[in-house]
């Protein structure tokens, strides 16, 4: 059986993180590699890596790039403290390490630069979204970090997009994903990717201070069973809660909804209570809502239980009368964003991978948008050298050596610019059901040098036997 080696401070059983853990937030092989490249004395060649999907989720027309801040801040601040490098060290699996390896990791601070194309932009596979370019052994490391939190983030955003689109610009859309969400540090970034794609708020009180914003919500329905119990019927749990939080909308689903809502119009009618809102969490929405807005014209009506944006479709379809959505489970999880990070330049050499179904395009490239109108008519993958033809690059220098070149973006300047992408898209893209996602024009450019590296690299193959 084999030993678990004394790892000192890193052998702990709550497995908390803080910012200072992501160095070691990243999967064995990026440090396995880094020493190989050290070890082969290639560790400093410049490299460029770009983040890509090579396909959407199912039924999605677009994504909408999202997670570039936290990318950005991770970079800043990488480092390796002497304890996680001994901790590494006590592991030996870097037994054949050389000293200059640990020399870089006791040295390490991110010296690249980085393109991006900025938060709430659509983009569409094959279409790299950010590059790194930096030294060989650095732009190895970050992979693990940039694909989890810039995939999360991509899929929540665009989830929210969608949601945003489909229920339309006057609809209270709510936040509710934490207890669903995958981790505490996925329940915050996912708030954070469902503001910016276009919701309204959060129910996340920590995501929502940190981010500036009011936290958002309403109650649940032990409140409503706990007074009743104690204070002897619904009626009277109602009065309780709205008499500390008139603001919030009241959970009428607990017992039998209509018996609720008529109890609650009594006292509205009356001018005992004047009402924010109420929220229906079960029962058939449709005609719920319909018989609740006819005893509370006046009254907003909030509905929520495993909601997405087809079940919302569906329901306004219905005759559904609802004024919000609490989004939970179905925004914070679901079919995941299979964003890749391929190395596409070496020290000068375009490189690509050649492997069945997973075919690269090689060399650093540029994202060509062409509009008419406002509206999105084409994208052109080319070179980062070609010139534009009446088009919009879309990836933009965001760090150069290591240091910002831009400032970082107001969470309601990305909900704005999430809002217009949308919104300037073909209307085949956002369709919910059999998207036709925009055809990605490869460049002459492009498809030449993808065909000269094939002839490179199958020319280099065959001396090699």
């Amino acid at each position: 059986m084999a030993t678990i080696p004394d790892l000192g401070s890193y052998q702990h059983q709550d497995l908390t993180i803080s910012a200072a853990d992501y160095s070691l937030l990243t999967d064995l092989y990026q440090l396995t590699m880094a020493a190989c490249y050290v070890g082969e004395g290639l560790e400093q060649k410049q490299a460029s890596f770009e983040l890509f999907v090579r396909r959407s989720p199912e039924n999605f027309g677009y994504l909408i790039a999202m997670g570039l801040e936290q990318a950005l801040a991770y970079l800043e601040k990488l480092s390796f403290t002497h304890s996680q490098i001994a901790a590494l060290q006590a592991t030996g699996i870097f037994a054949h390490a050389g000293d200059r390896f640990w020399s870089l990791l006791a040295e390490c601070k991110f010296t690249g630069d980085v393109w991006a194309v900025p938060e709430g932009t659509a983009v569409f596979p094959n279409e790299p979204f950010l590059r790194i370019e930096a030294p060989l052994w650095q732009a190895q490391l970050i992979e693990t970090y940039l694909l989890n939190t810039i995939n999360y983030q991509t899929l929540i955003a665009t989830r929210a997009a969608r949601l945003r689109d489909v229920a339309g610009e006057k609809a209270k859309l709510l936040e509710f994903g934490t207890r669903r969400a995958f981790s505490p540090q996925g329940a915050l970034w996912a708030a954070r990717a469902a503001l910016a794609g276009g919701l309204d708020a959060t129910s996340n009180v920590l995501a929502a201070l940190q981010l500036g914003q009011q936290p958002s919500g309403t109650m649940a329905h032990a409140l409503v069973m706990a007074l009743s119990a104690m204070e002897g019927s619904e009626a009277e749990a109602f009065t309780a809660f709205h008499r500390y939080f008139p603001g919030a909308p009241l959970l009428i689903d607990t017992y039998d909804t209509i018996a609720a809502a008529e109890q609650l119009a009594t006292k509205v009618n009356a001018g005992e209570m004047e009402l924010s809102g109420v929220r229906l969490d079960s029962g058939d929405l449709v005609s719920l809502s319909q018989q609740v807005r006819s005893l509370l014209p006046n009254v907003p009506i909030v509905a929520s239980g495993d909601l997405d944006e087809w079940e919302i479709a569906r329901l306004k379809a219905a005759g559904a009368v609802i004024d919000g959505y609490g989004l939970g489970t179905r925004l914070v999880t679901g079919t995941p964003v299979n964003g890749v990070y391929k190395l596409v330049d070496i020290d000068g050499i375009p490189v690509m991978k050649q492997s069945s179904g997973k075919v690269t395009y090689p060399g650093r490239k540029q994202i060509f948008r062409s509009f008419v109108d406002g509206k999105v008519k084409a994208d052109r993958l080319g070179l980062i050298t070609e010139t534009p033809l009446s088009e919009t690059p879309l990836l933009q220098l965001v760090m150069k050596e290591g240091q910002r070149v831009q400032l970082p973006e107001s969470l309601a300047e990305i909900r704005q610019r999430t809002a217009a992408t949308v919104a300037s898209l073909p209307e085949e893209t956002r369709r919910l059901t059999h998207p036709v996602a925009l055809q990605v024009e490869i460049s002459a450019g492009l498809q030449k040098l993808t065909e000269e590296t094939k002839e490179l690299t199958a020319k280099n193959a065959k001396g090699a036997k």
